[in-house]
């Protein structure tokens, strides 16, 4: 997974065996905005790297028992996407050569200004940013076709299904649910085929009049009914040479059923008004929400046309089904109306990814487009966080949760969430907690060992 945080408001970790310095630190980063973990050894360090997402580690060289440069050296070997900042009070050239290749990205001597601190931190975070760009980037260059995103299994099982279907001609059914991108399919078969220059023809078959598909979909001769003031073809005399996508077909009549059963077996269409049957060379790709077959039991759909469209059939996954693809189609659908609404770049922060991430998407793509758009326009800040999605994701989010969980995984949040709350002020924490601040150093001593 490409990590996603809030970068202007990250997760720093301070590690020092100096209290005096971690306070210091721990002060002058909280008013920056940025979210701070504080602690004395390495041990407790790696506790916090397993158990809380931390964007940056500033860290002491000289440490008692476990030195700086072993933590650097474990955070190189375990995680991808943190930036470590050295600071010490033992300068030498030989200490910031070791820490450097060792994987620090900045270095501070103590003692240096808060002017020095921010700025270095600022760096951090820029590299940061650059290099899960690039990531993300290449997940995009790697991992699309023709505008379908993705890169879960499911959806890369459709990537090749297109790319085998593209190179012929055969009919194709589509099947979904509503929203999850049938269209965009029908297109990638189109486009990724030997003709692109060929005619891709959309219809939406549910919207469209009963009395006016037929001559929508085949045409009509001059004066064959009233308003048919001139000769004019049809959808299917437009794809001709390319390709024509009904959608919806689960909603088209039984006499319209039969007519389109016709073009499939002969190749050619009737115009309203007209006996002479006109040859077309159209490749019909189909979809529909429905169960055809379904129908076809209650006597709601041809048989011979369902075998007739299901020559080859593509499945598309609901989005809830999709895993890590929602994160891709977020920064995607982010980027997309930022720069269309004339925008800075806009962030979704970790607890909101988290909560559009396990929920249901009974809209699926076009729903979370929908909502992506939305927040982009109406929200203010460059950070979307929780309290900016709609309150039924929220309380989703809630009720996801259960009652599966132990007192303790119940305790142990609501703890971290108070300790968030007061940008980790222990004082204030055990005020709001009802207890005192020995208690509350057990509890968090004991959660982290749990972790």
């Amino acid at each position: 997974m490409i990590r996603k945080g809030n970068f202007n408001n990250g997760c720093i970790l301070v590690v020092d065996d100096s209290e005096d310095m971690l306070e210091v630190l721990r002060r002058n980063l909280t008013l920056k905005g940025y979210k701070t973990y504080t602690v004395q050894s390495v041990p407790d360090a790696i506790k916090i790297l397993d158990s809380a997402k931390v964007d940056l580690v500033i860290t002491d060289l000289k440490i008692p028992e476990v030195g700086g440069l072993e933590l650097i050296k474990h955070i190189r070997a375990n995680f991808k996407n943190i930036e470590v900042l050295v600071i010490t009070g033992y300068p030498s050239i030989q200490g910031a050569v070791d820490a450097v290749k060792t994987g620090a990205e900045e270095y501070l001597v103590k003692s240096f200004t808060d002017e020095e601190l921010f700025a270095a931190v600022q760096r951090s975070f820029d590299k940061l940013n650059a290099r899960i760009a690039t990531q993300v980037k290449s997940h995009f260059r790697n991992k699309t076709l023709q505008g379908i995103i993705g890169v879960s299994k499911a959806i890369q099982e459709v990537f090749n299904t297109i790319k085998k279907v593209s190179i012929t001609s055969a009919t194709v059914l589509i099947t979904g649910e509503s929203g999850t991108g049938k269209e965009l399919v029908a297109r990638a078969i189109h486009y990724s085929g030997t003709d692109v220059s060929s005619p891709f023809v959309p219809v939406n078959c549910g919207g469209i009049p009963e009395e006016l598909i037929e001559s929508e979909l085949f045409g009509h001769l001059k004066g064959t009914f009233t308003g048919a003031t001139e000769t004019r073809g049809g959808f299917f005399h437009t794809a001709d040479g390319g390709t024509i996508f009904l959608d919806e077909i689960s909603n088209t009549s039984f006499s319209m059923q039969i007519k389109l059963l016709r073009v499939l077996q002969d190749k050619e269409v009737y115009m309203i008004g007209s006996k002479k049957p006109q040859k077309v060379n159209v490749r019909i790709i189909a979809a529909t929400n429905i169960d055809l077959f379904d129908l076809v039991k209650k006597n709601k759909f041809r048989e011979d046309l369902y075998y007739r469209l299901n020559v080859l059939n593509i499945n598309i996954p609901p989005l809830r089904d999709r895993g890590e693809d929602i994160f891709l189609l977020i920064h995607h659908f982010t980027n997309k109306f930022a720069k269309e609404a004339n925008k800075p770049k806009t962030q979704f922060s970790d607890k909101a990814l988290q909560i559009l991430k396990d929920y249901h998407w009974p809209g699926n793509v076009r729903e979370l487009q929908n909502i992506v758009q939305r927040l982009v326009i109406m929200t203010e800040e460059d950070i979307i966080d929780v309290p900016d999605l709609p309150s039924i994701m929220r309380f989703s989010a809630l009720r996801g949760k259960g009652i599966t969980r132990t007192l303790a995984e119940v305790e142990a949040e609501y703890i971290h969430n108070v300790l968030a709350n007061v940008d980790g002020n222990k004082t204030k924490a055990a005020e709001i907690l009802g207890i005192d601040r020995k208690t509350l150093r057990e509890k968090i001593k004991k959660f982290l060992n749990h972790h």
